[in-house]
């Protein structure tokens, strides 16, 4: 078995690391994410005919709603356990209660591009027990790749042969995820490969913090790992896609099945992943999966109008269930992290006031 990554919060020569990310940028990048989805809201509002819209609206019962939280929760507590199992493979040790805080504050990251905001993990596992930031944001990376490839199978299972013209998309986003395990996982030809990175101005304090990284990068890309953590990836996005399907269903005389629920959704989401440039996907998730929405409820005997109508309807509580409602769960924890680590402070000062 490998062992941890050695802890190198102090290594020698290394300068150290800077403060956490202001609170103001972090609320700036916020706030655009916020400005984005209410423009692409609008404009689904616009496509779909805005009566229609509020009709299909009114035809979705609040319990389906109530239902798809509860689903999407459930989702987060599957993947908090390959959170839990990185953080002990990399040997950072956490009371639990602190370490779930610490994981659904990440959601506050979410609407990010690539959701690559979830990073801030990072900064409070630093704030916890001194963990420097190279070796624990290899956990964001080693997520991002089991999400997509947990969404790739989900994909192929709910029905990628009978949409040959997606799948282009699917082979492409494989194709990226084999050419990063590959070098991930065998941490000698990653640094093979990042040689030139010797030749820059200021290597020498570079070069340390990116042997770590791919150090802790390949304990939790190794190949016996990657079932492990796809696993509870694939409950996840799974329960994510039941969801979908219980606020599809009003819409549909008979189904939607579970299998173009999977598909339907997981490829929109795994379009909005690779176009990197959108924050959390937004308009590129949304747009596609209102088009598969309408193609299929037009099929089922809909008109036109009325269905897209439906599939914004669909698409747009389907997005307030899974991601808004992440991020506002991040936003809570992350501001109930904040209010522990302000109480524990006092406390830490009047034990070290008497000696305790």
């Amino acid at each position: 078995m490998n062992e941890p990554v050695e802890d190198a919060r102090t290594a020698p020569g290394e300068p150290p690391l800077p403060p956490a990310p202001p609170t103001s940028r972090f609320g700036q990048r916020l706030a655009v994410g916020a400005l984005i989805g209410l423009v692409v809201y609008g404009l689904m509002a616009l496509w779909a005919d805005f009566d229609g819209l509020v009709r299909a609206m009114r035809q979705l019962p609040l319990a389906r709603v109530a239902e798809a939280l509860v689903l999407a929760s459930a989702g987060y507590l599957a993947r908090f356990v390959r959170w839990e199992r990185y953080r002990m493979r990399l040997g950072i040790q956490l009371e639990r209660g602190t370490s779930l805080m610490i994981f659904l504050a990440g959601f506050a990251g979410t609407v990010s591009p690539g959701k690559l905001g979830e990073a801030l993990k990072s900064w409070l596992v630093r704030e916890v027990d001194g963990s420097p930031l190279s070796r624990t944001a290899p956990i964001v990376v080693a997520e991002r790749i089991t999400d997509l490839l947990a969404l790739l199978m989900l994909i192929a299972i709910g029905g990628l042969g009978s949409h040959p013209e997606y799948a282009w998309m699917f082979w492409a986003t494989l194709g990226v995820c084999g050419a990063l395990i590959v070098p991930l996982a065998w941490p000698a030809l990653a640094k093979r490969l990042m040689g030139p990175l010797d030749l820059l101005p200021g290597a020498s304090q570079i070069t340390p913090r990116v042997d770590r990284a791919l150090d802790s990068t390949a304990l939790l890309m190794a190949p016996r790992e990657l079932p492990l953590a796809i696993l509870p990836a694939l409950a996840a996005w799974g329960l994510e896609a039941l969801a979908f399907q219980r606020l599809a269903s009003p819409f549909f005389a008979t189904g939607p099945e579970y299998t173009f629920a999977l598909f339907a959704f997981c490829l929109p989401l795994v379009a909005g992943a690779v176009a990197i440039f959108t924050p959390g996907g937004l308009g590129v998730t949304e747009g596609l999966m209102a088009t598969l929405l309408v193609e299929r409820l037009t099929l089922g005997g809909l008109a036109t109008g009325v269905a897209g109508g439906a599939a914004a309807a669909i698409t747009m509580v389907t997005r307030l269930c899974t991601l808004w409602f992440a991020l506002a769960v991040g936003l809570t924890a992350l501001v109930l992290f904040r209010r522990s680590r302000g109480r524990a402070a006092p406390a830490r000062a009047s034990g070290a006031a008497t000696g305790s």
